[in-house]
């Protein structure tokens, strides 16, 4: 059986669908003004007017320019690096964090606790992190932006969370076969947390591939940048990329560049979202059920 609406509910169906319709093109022009500029000819670009809704003649020149250029391919490398590196570190770290939370008959259990939630609020501040890490040996290295940020107290409780639901009769089996907290940790909790454990790759892989601030901070050697630094620095400044000083349209050109530069630092995680979303959604909501 059909069932049947009245006409508010009509009303207000088409009235919803058409403000969720404006409202995902709002947030979806930018992406597309950087790619429609990035693939416009620079002079047909000059000569546009108002919203650009396609490219504007068609070039690839600011790809292959994009392509090119050594330093790009070396924000990829030290953003890869950091993120293969990086990624073990977060999930190995916030596991065992985790997995110590949930064992509420452990030593300092609520005073561990305690503190760990007091470091989501209070902070040393930039200074002393940076005289931390200067001491520590690790400056103008890419590790100083990999130890300071290798486990997340949001995400570690998060984790916690999704644990929580796992049932402690499969705790205690392996307690009684013989079993240590590291084979609990890795045979039983890691396995059936695979969801959550999408999740934590996903929250920190972005962190990682978006970092600039500290990478600002802390790497002063142009071989060491990640690709969002080195992107910061080209859109910054853009007036001084080395392009053909021949074209007639140089401003054009140097914007062509600034999309291609958002694009290419773009698209890679954009195409690794979609096979992680499913399990986002799934360790989210089933970790919420039990704290």
């Amino acid at each position: 059986m059909v069932e049947r609406k009245t006409a508010g509910e009509r009303i207000f169906t088409v009235f919803n669908t058409a403000l969720l319709v404006f409202l995902s093109l709002i947030m979806l022009y930018p992406m597309l003004y950087e790619v429609f500029v990035s693939l416009s000819d620079p002079i047909e670009l000059s000569k546009a007017r108002g919203a650009i809704l396609w490219p504007q003649g068609f070039s690839t020149y600011a790809y292959t320019w994009v392509m090119g250029k050594a330093e790009v391919w070396t924000g990829y490398k030290n953003t890869l690096f950091t993120i293969v590196v990086g990624l073990c570190f977060n999930l190995t770290l916030t596991a065992i964090g985790a997995y110590f939370l949930t064992r509420k008959n452990t030593l300092w259990h609520k005073p561990v606790m305690v503190m760990i939630l007091i470091t989501m609020y209070f902070s040393g501040g930039m200074v002393p992190s940076f005289l931390l890490v200067r001491q520590l040996g690790m400056y103008n290295t890419l590790w100083s932006i990999i130890i300071p940020n290798a486990i997340s107290t949001y995400n570690m409780i998060l984790l916690r969370s999704y644990f929580s639901t796992i049932p402690e009769s499969l705790v205690e089996s392996v307690y009684i076969d013989g079993g240590s907290h590291g084979t609990i940790l890795f045979k039983i909790f890691i396995p059936l947390s695979l969801p959550a454990m999408a999740v934590m790759v996903l929250y920190y892989g972005v962190g990682h591939w978006n970092t600039y601030f500290n990478a600002m901070i802390y790497l002063q050697d142009r071989s060491k940048y990640t690709l969002q630094l080195i992107l910061k620095d080209m859109l910054i400044q853009g007036s001084n990329l080395d392009v053909d000083e021949q074209d007639a349209e140089y401003q054009q050109v140097v914007e062509s560049i600034k999309g291609a530069m958002v694009i290419v630092s773009t698209v890679p995680i954009l195409c690794i979202y979609p096979f992680l979303q499913k399990y986002f959604v799934g360790g989210i909501m089933i970790g919420s059920l039990k704290g």
